[in-house]
Order: C-alpha cells, then structure tokens, then sequence
C-alpha cells in the first residue's frame, strides 16, 4: 500500500515547481549581477541594490493586495499569464538604457512574483489529498532551491562573462517557455475559494498566523541585510574572482537545494513548527560563526553550510505552517507570508545598503545575527501561542 509519503504527486505541481524556480533565478539575478550592473551603469553598490528593495517593496505590498484582485481566476490562467508577464518584462529590462529607466521597469516586473507565488502555494490543496499537503507545498517551493543551486550561480557566471543584460534576457526566455508548460499542465477550475473582507479579518486578527508572518518577516529581513550583498561582500573580504564567486553561490545553493530535498521528506513527520526551528538554527549557527569565514574561502565555504540548508527550506516550512494551521485561510496567509518574504528582502537590502554606503560591509553579518534570532525566538514564541489559543475555522 502507498503511504502519503511516496505517493506521486500530480504533473502540474512539475510544472508550478519550475515556476518558481524561474522565479526565483529573476529575483536573485540581479544579486548575482551586482557588480557588473554597477559596473556597466555606472553607479555605486547602494544604488544597483535599489533594484533589489524596490522590487521588493512591490512584491511586499502587491502580493495581499492582488490576491484580493485575482481571487475569482482560474488558476491556470493566472498563473500562465504571470509568468508570460515576468518573462516578456525580463526581455524590456534588459534593453534598458540606463539606470534611471532600468529602476521603474523592475518595479513593473516584480508585478509577477508578487502573483505567482502565493498563489502556486494556495492553490496546491486543490490538488493533492490533505495528507499530501505539506510535501506538495515544500515541493513545489523547490524550485526557489533549484534557482539558488542553478540561478544564481549562472547568473553570476554569465554576468561576469556577457554582462547582466545576457542574464536578464534569458530568465525572459526561459520564463515564456514555462508559461507554455503551466498553460498545459494545469487543469481547468482550479478555484481557491474566494476570501471576503471578514476572512480577511480573521486572518489578520489571528495572534498565531500572525506571529508566524512575523517570522518570515524577521527571517527575510536578517537573511537579505547580507545575503543581498554577498558578491560585493565575497569579492572584497576573500578576493573572489568571479569564477569563484559563481563557485560560491554553487555551493551554497547546492546545500540549499539539498535542505529543501529533506524538508519536503520529513516535515509531515516533523511538523512544521519543529521543521521551521531547525532551519532557523542553521541559520543562527551560520551567523554566530561568521568571523570564522574571513580567514580564507574554505572556512567561508564551511560557514555556509548550515544557513544554505536552512534558508530555503525555512520558507518551504513557514508557507506548510500556515496552511496547516488554518487551511481555509490559506489563500490569505499564504499572500501575506509572502508578502512578509519580500517586505523583509526590501529592508534588508534597504539597510545592507546604508551600512555598506557608511563603510560598515564587514558589520553586515551582526546585524543580520540579532534578527535571526529574533526571528527564531520569536518562532519558538508562536509554536506556544498557537496551542493555546483556538485557530480560526
């Protein structure tokens, strides 16, 4: 007999897993680019990280907002069409002329993650069993592992060998010929329920779910405040060339693909607030151990390890948190945790560029330490919480 465990999931979430990845390859090109983009458009560090916190603020705000704007579209639809978007904007981006138009036409890009992602997570339910659930969800999040393994590496690599517009026109490429797969893939109908104002309500008035959006909030903004700047960071502390620097951003997407692997596998057996207080720790580890890392590339390597293998799979186990913890509402929990992931990826550039613009690249990683653990504690916090108090219906 198959356990829920081994039972095959359905085709579509292939396809929705690769979504995401192409995705996530968007979002972190431009961190793989930085340099180059700098470079080539001649502005400081701080401001090519602009494109990172402005494309976030539109993500943040964009995603609860636009999940109350498509609720009543069929998922297929939406979910082809934003794709074609990102895709189509990629190609526009990398034919900006400059710096100023650049900016305004990423912002209009980022329209399509805020979209896409929480609504692939909402509407997994609809396609698999309950049990299923949060393998489906850790599954198709996967692809987020994939890009960092994949994306973000070859980002930096062809960045430093044709330049950010070549990257940029190929995730475009490479985003419309997904959209096709989605269009196929995806079966007709795929509804979530649509939310009203009082579901809304509830959701927002629910000490638990929002104790756990706070998480990812708190998660995304320590994770970001030096994650975001890991090219300049790696390039000035070991003297990284940019072969090494794509061997890095390999490395530690390899481990993060692996963390994503074991979570889908074991959170159903784990549950997701055990899941997610693991993945925050290694990411606490990480942090602690930092000063470690600046002696020389294979200490950095090493360091590495435990955030990479919870960075990816924290969000994977956050997003099965909230739907398991109340899954009528999933469609709202689900848009503002992501829209936490992207509001806390907009501060953390945010801040990671004023400290480095004031000189303080090297005290990045303290910064990043004190809101990791704020973001474990205050996990750990909302695992008590929700035991004692009553989860929305």
């Amino acid at each position: 007999m198959t356990s829920p465990s081994s039972a095959r999931l359905p085709p579509a979430l292939w396809a929705l897993m690769v979504g995401n990845f192409v995705i996530g390859t968007g979002v972190m090109a431009v961190a793989g680019t930085l340099n180059d983009i700098s470079a080539s458009l001649n502005v400081s560090i701080p401001q090519a990280g602009q494109l990172l916190t402005a494309g976030a603020v539109l993500m943040g705000l964009g995603a609860p907002l636009l999940a109350g704007v498509v609720a009543g579209w069929d998922r297929r639809r939406l979910l082809a069409i934003s794709l074609l978007w990102y895709g189509v904007m990629h190609i526009v981006c990398a034919l900006a002329p400059n710096y100023p138009s650049l900016l305004p036409l990423r912002v209009i890009t980022m329209i399509s993650p805020a979209i896409f992602t929480p609504q692939a997570a909402a509407c997994v339910g609809l396609l698999v069993k309950p049990d299923q659930r949060g393998r489906a969800i850790t599954f198709v999040f996967l692809g987020w592992s994939v890009a960092s393994v994949m994306g973000m590496p070859l980002s930096a690599w062809l960045g430093g060998l044709f330049g950010w517009r070549t990257v940029l026109a190929l995730v475009g490429v490479v985003g419309i010929g997904v959209s096709a797969w989605i269009w196929r893939a995806m079966p007709n109908g795929v509804r979530p329920a649509s939310l009203s104002g009082h579901d809304w309500r509830r959701a927002l008035g629910s000490p638990p779910l929002m104790m756990v959006v706070g998480v990812t909030l708190l998660m995304s903004f320590g994770q970001f405040t030096l994650f975001a700047y890991f090219a300049p960071y790696f390039v000035r502390v070991l003297g990284l060339s940019n072969e090494a620097l794509s061997l890095m951003f390999l490395w530690f997407g390899a481990f993060g693909l692996l963390g994503n692997v074991v979570m889908t596998r074991h959170i159903d057996r784990l549950g997701p607030d055990r899941a997610a207080a693991i993945a925050l720790s290694g990411m606490v580890l990480s942090l602690a151990l930092w000063p470690l890392g600046m002696q020389n590339v294979w200490m950095q390597a090493l360091v590495l390890v435990p955030w990479a293998l919870g960075g990816f799979s924290c969000n994977s186990a956050q997003q099965a948190r909230l739907v398991h913890m109340a899954p009528a509402l999933a469609p709202a929990s689900v848009a503002l945790n992501t829209s936490a992931i992207y509001g806390g990826q907009a501060l953390g550039a945010a801040l990671g560029g004023v400290l480095i613009a004031q000189g303080h690249l090297l005290k990045l990683y303290q910064v990043s330490l004190v809101l990791m653990l704020g973001s474990l504690g205050l996990s750990l916090w909302a695992a008590l919480v929700q035991k004692r108090s009553p989860m929305p219906a």
